[in-house]
């Protein structure tokens, strides 16, 4: 258990009295540690007077909205797991917005200027000094470079490390308090939650990693008509401060004025899905931050609207194993195969391999039959990858990092195309990508696009092989091959001669001692000639004697 320093027990109880005032206090006392003040509750005056309290799960994302940056970005986090929490508090979380004051512009240039060396004025043509928008790791101001593109430039927040640093241990400590004195916490695994959290806030704080995910998805999608990446101006990315084209477009959640301009919002809703099948299945690289500040929309073709990406911190990757299983999951979900989806989950180590297959169809069809009574285009598939996940916790699915923002994705991608068009039919989009991708990864096509991939190996190799067969076979006419067989076969041989010679020694003189104490108890007895108690002890020692030399063989 991780001990409080005097900072962090200060932090503690500035937590405690946000918690208390936002009316949680029954959650602190809840708590094994606390449970014998609980009589305290009722010093505090206003819990004197009966008042109407606001929905619990307003009253936390409230909480965590006083408790400051760190744990407002803990609780977006925390929203995306809800196969660990109630739903009216995973939608409450989801509200939570990075609308963090600004550092000042002083700072913003002082930061800048050590990254790079050079004044401000001689680095750009022009620095806009109010910033466009600020988060809870960094904000962005607009600039335009001497060459005269138009850019942003992020610059992380200073001395957001140590803060961070410190907010997380003390997060690890109350996640162990959890674990330990509640039960009912202790099954949502808290300590494995910040773990995540941890990693996932870590990768955001290097610059140096967006800019390379932001490089990586333009070049998949170069050329597209669908998704637009901004470039990334590398000559100014460091590790606290990136530099990339500006983009401008409406912003996906101002659905009014998109409508306003035009905007095809049923092509703008299914473009999004097939971007996102897209980025899975055929790019195996997602962003996995797709929340609507993070989404634009170019409008200057109506009819033909393009999304615009930002914010590359997080990003996904699946296995060629888990694209296959996740795309044959969801062909079999709408089948109704139960029995291969539960396969599936076995197959591909999702669930212990001992788990009965018959037991988990059974667990799966109780949670999906409700949910295929309503029409294909109502079924949520987010929802229903959340409601498997949940369903194979029962049966130790242990979380699947990948999978997990991948669901978190999904929810957002889905949740985003039924704001813009409510008759999405995301099925009706995926099914024939899904179909697609599986008949390209079997069969023929699929043998002769591995065979083209590992070609240049085999070419490279080629020259070795007639060496490599001349010496496979000359040692095979030479009789190695059955030499090595026939010692290995002695080997074994003697080996099994060796444990046969053992368990008989130790067998006899354990009978040999079996015997000695039966002697010895049929002391007086006629039919011995020696004395019971001398005959015993000969017996037994000689039966020692085989049993020591059995060992030691």
């Amino acid at each position: 258990m991780r001990m409080l320093s005097p900072g962090q027990f200060i932090r503690m109880l500035r937590i405690n009295w946000v918690l208390m005032k936002h009316g949680l206090d029954d959650i602190i006392f809840a708590t094994h540690l606390f449970r014998p003040f609980r009589l305290v509750i009722y010093i505090f005056p206003w819990n004197w007077f009966r008042r109407k309290r606001k929905p619990r799960a307003v009253r936390m994302r409230e909480a965590l909205e006083d408790l400051g940056p760190i744990f407002i970005k803990f609780g977006q986090m925390l929203s995306t797991r809800r196969d660990l929490l109630a739903d009216d508090i995973a939608d409450e979380l989801q509200q939570l917005q990075d609308n963090v004051p600004p550092f000042s512009n002083k700072q913003a240039k002082e930061l800048i200027e050590k990254a790079y060396g050079g004044t401000v004025e001689e680095l750009f043509k022009s620095f806009e000094e109010e910033p466009l928008a600020s988060a809870s790791i960094a904000q962005v101001h607009g600039a335009v470079l001497k060459t005269g593109e138009d850019v942003v430039v992020k610059v992380l927040r200073p001395d957001v490390l140590p803060v961070i640093k410190r907010d997380i241990s003390l997060l690890y400590i109350i996640a162990e308090l959890a674990a330990k004195y509640s039960s009912q916490l202790r099954r949502l695994r808290p300590v494995e939650v910040i773990e995540e959290y941890e990693k996932t806030i870590l990768d955001e704080l290097d610059l140096m990693r967006e800019a390379a995910n932001a490089s990586q998805l333009r070049r998949n999608f170069e050329g597209s008509s669908d998704l637009y990446v901004p470039l990334i101006h590398w000559d100014f990315v460091r590790k606290n401060v990136l530099v990339m084209e500006r983009v401008y477009g409406t912003p996906i959640r101002n659905i009014q004025s998109l409508i306003d301009q035009g905007t095809d919002m049923e092509r703008l809703a299914a473009m999004g899905v097939e971007i996102f099948f897209t980025q899975v299945f055929s790019h195996n690289f997602f962003h996995a931050d797709m929340h609507p500040g993070n989404i634009f929309v170019d409008t200057d073709n109506p009819k033909r609207p393009k999304y615009i990406a930002v914010d590359f911190g997080i990003m996904g990757t699946l296995s060629q194993t888990d694209k296959r299983y996740l795309a044959e999951n969801f062909l079999a979900f709408f089948q109704r195969d139960y029995y291969k989806v539960a396969k599936l989950h076995v197959e591909s180590g999702w669930v212990p391999s001992h788990t009965r297959v018959d037991e988990f169809e059974s667990a799966i069809r109780s949670v999906c039959e409700p949910i295929f009574e309503k029409p294909l285009k109502e079924i949520s598939f987010g929802q229903l990858l959340l409601r498997l996940f949940q369903t194979a916790r029962r049966f130790n699915m242990e979380v699947q990092p990948q999978l997990v923002l991948l669901q978190k994705t999904l929810l957002n991608i889905e949740g985003l195309g039924r704001q813009l068009y409510p008759d999405l039919d995301l099925w009706k989009t995926a099914k024939p990508f899904l179909e697609k991708w599986m008949e390209e990864q079997v069969g023929v096509k699929a043998m002769l696009r591995n065979l083209k991939e590992d070609m240049p190996y085999l070419v490279e190799k080629m020259p070795e092989m007639p060496g490599l067969v001349y010496k496979g076979l000359k040692a095979f006419a030479d009789g190695e091959y059955q030499l090595k067989q026939a010692r290995e076969l002695e080997k074994i041989r003697e080996e099994i001669k060796q444990n046969s010679q053992r368990s008989l020694s130790v067998i006899s003189g354990s009978s040999m001692l079996v015997a000695a104490a039966i002697i010895y108890s049929s002391a007086g007895s006629a039919a011995i000639v020696f004395s019971a108690p001398m005959l015993s002890s000969i017996v037994a020692a000689v039966g020692l004697s085989f049993i020591v030399l059995g060992i030691r063989k």
